[in-house]
């Protein structure tokens, strides 16, 4: 063979590829001969994380109060108040597992029309460490149509605790106004030109105390001990998009429904999961690091703060630590068994459940997505998908599995016929690892039961492995989906007594949504007959009627004589003596004119 030349091998393989193969391997071998080894990647491909929690003494438990504020600006200048809230964020010099880990944060709930705020709402975290902590407050005003302003900010540093420490006692913190919303200040200056009683500057008056140390063998990590608070978000708009209806109640709106539920800490350890690079553009969606990625990352924020949005049908509760109550509360919060409804569901680092309906229905595409719940946080504890069934013996012994539930049987003594029983022994929740975003550990499935046992005491709990039991798991949601065809559409819709969406807007989506099916535009007489039995079906159950129903005025019944026959009787009247007192002055006009011709 000539030199420079390549043949080809009985394998079609050039003989200079297998040169070029031994000249890398040689490679490799002097470079680790030398110490330089190739490096390996650092973050891991996704999914399960094992990497613990840094060793630390055990901490203390810390108890914080937002009793109120004073002289906040005016965020609204139509009714010179604010909707405020705050959003605390604890952080301290623990070490955590990764730099991506989120923060431990805690909002209150808004108080409408206020610029003196009173709250008194609670905050207890556990494992805050000896080395003191720092506190930053934000203050926002509650804007549902637009993006929160900023009312200011406070920051409370405290270098060290310990069981003598005497703590903060309703200490007032000044307002910084350096991030605040400049339109804000200027409306409450010029009101303070006019008024000498406007002041300026506000206070944030807040407590801390400790209540002990923390009962734990490693005081690594900080979490939230309680209130375990929930919240239930209502989209109008989204529930329209969604097309879900419920026409059978009187006042009925289409709300698409979010919920969350804070859990108490801690949770378990191994509960860590990192999102899975599945697709090259994931890991910039969720880092921000190109531009493709900042995109999406933008739009999925902007989407969690859409479904998770608080305005005034924002509805809030709480309880101080797990009860039956509790778990009756989330029971409600899914409507018990009725309407064989699944959800999508996320469960944060500090025990933050998020969770709304999914389905095939839903035609906005990242509506069920996990990334959406988690707000794009790259590591979360859990997620998936559940969904409730109710038992047929609920005091009876042995699992959930060996008896009959609702779905897909019909079993007396609740829905669809009656109401669901008030008792979490009646039911089953069904909860899987089904999550392609961050994949969690099938073997992690008896901790997370064992941690939602604790948070839901009283509800069976199944678990399922969406790869292992995907045969069982596929069939029983499918039983799911069949049950909410029998049982109609009516997966997301709530009754309340108002509704962010108006009763202009809703008369001008229904005029939209008529005009596209081809329907013909509806009467003015239609829309009041419409008003008016939405309104009796309310008056009748006792209930408030809707404000776009509650002035709406009787119609003309003159079949049956109504009042609205009454009420035209003397006009009526008057105009047939008018007419009859015109035919008699012509009469007579025309009697004068023959006797004059004569």
């Amino acid at each position: 063979m000539a030199d420079g030349k390549a043949t080809v091998q009985p394998n079609g393989v050039h003989r200079t590829h297998g040169v070029a193969q031994k000249f890398d391997h040689r490679a490799e071998d002097l470079a680790e001969r030398h110490g330089h080894k190739k490096e390996k990647k650092k973050d891991p491909a996704g999914g399960f994380d094992e990497a613990p929690i840094p060793r630390a003494p055990p901490g203390y438990t810390v108890k914080f109060i937002f009793h109120r504020a004073t002289s906040l600006p005016f965020a609204d200048i139509n009714s010179l108040s604010s909707d405020p809230y705050v959003l605390a964020q604890l952080n301290t010099k623990l070490p955590t597992r990764h730099k991506q880990d989120p923060y431990l944060r805690w909002r209150t709930p808004t108080i409408r029309r206020s610029v003196d705020p009173v709250w008194n709402s609670e905050w207890i975290v556990a494992n805050v460490p000896a080395s003191g902590f720092a506190l930053k407050a934000r203050l926002y005003d509650e804007d549902p149509a637009d993006h929160d302003d900023r009312l200011g900010d406070v920051h409370v540093h405290v270098d060290n605790i310990g069981d003598n420490w005497e703590g903060i006692k309703e200490r007032p913190y000044k307002i910084k106004k350096r991030r605040g919303s400049k339109r804000a200040y200027l409306i409450r200056g010029c009101a303070a030109m006019f008024s000498r009683s406007i002041k300026m500057s506000g206070d944030l008056i807040i407590s801390a105390e400790v209540l002990g140390r923390t009962d734990t063998d490693n005081g690594g990590r900080l979490w939230t001990i309680g209130p375990c608070n929930w919240s239930q978000h209502l989209s109008p708009m989204i529930g329209r998009l969604a097309g879900t209806k419920e026409p059978d109640k009187a006042g009925g709106t289409e709300n698409f429904q979010a919920n969350q539920m804070q859990l108490a800490g801690p949770v378990p350890a191994s509960l860590y999961h990192r999102y899975v690079e599945f697709k090259p553009f994931i890991a910039g969606m969720f880092t921000s690091t190109s531009l493709r990625g900042r995109i999406l990352n933008h739009a999925l924020h902007h989407q969690h703060s859409r479904i998770y949005n608080y305005d005034r049908d924002t509805i809030y509760g709480g309880f101080p630590s797990p009860s039956c109550d509790m778990t009756l509360q989330f029971l409600d919060l899914v409507h018990y068994d009725k309407g064989g409804r699944v959800y999508t569901y996320v469960l944060t680092l500090d025990g933050q459940w998020r969770f709304t309906e999914t389905g095939k229905e839903f035609g906005i595409d990242m509506l069920s997505k996990h990334t959406m719940h988690s707000d794009v946080n790259i590591y979360v504890a859990f997620s998936g998908e559940f969904f409730v069934r109710r038992l047929k013996r609920p005091h009876g012994s042995g699992s959930p599995e060996d008896q009959a539930t609702h779905p897909p049987a019909e079993i007396e003594d609740g829905p669809p016929q009656d109401e669901p029983p008030k008792d979490a022994a009646y039911y089953s929740l069904v909860i899987d690892n089904d999550s392609g975003t961050y994949r969690p550990s099938a073997k992690l499935l008896p901790q997370l039961k064992q941690y939602m046992e604790r948070n839901l005491p009283g509800i069976k709990i199944i678990t399922l492995d969406c790869n292992g039991d995907k045969d069982k798991m596929n069939k029983w949601k499918e039983e799911q989906r069949e049950r909410k065809k029998a049982e109609g559409n009516r997966t997301v819709v709530v009754q309340n007594d108002g509704s962010s969406l108006s009763s202009s807007e809703a008369s001008d989506l229904d005029a939209q949504e008529r005009l596209v099916s081809g329907q013909p535009k509806m009467s003015k007489r239609a829309k009041m007959e419409q008003k008016m039995k939405i309104r009796k079906k309310a008056e009748e159950r006792g209930e408030k009627p809707p404000d776009g129903v509650r002035d709406a005025k009787p119609l003309n019944e003159k079949a049956n004589g109504g009042p609205g026959e009454q009420k035209l009787e003397e006009p009526v009247k008057k105009l047939e003596e008018d007419s009859a007192g015109v035919n008699e002055r012509k009469e007579q006009e025309a009697g004068t004119r023959a006797s004059r011709s004569s």
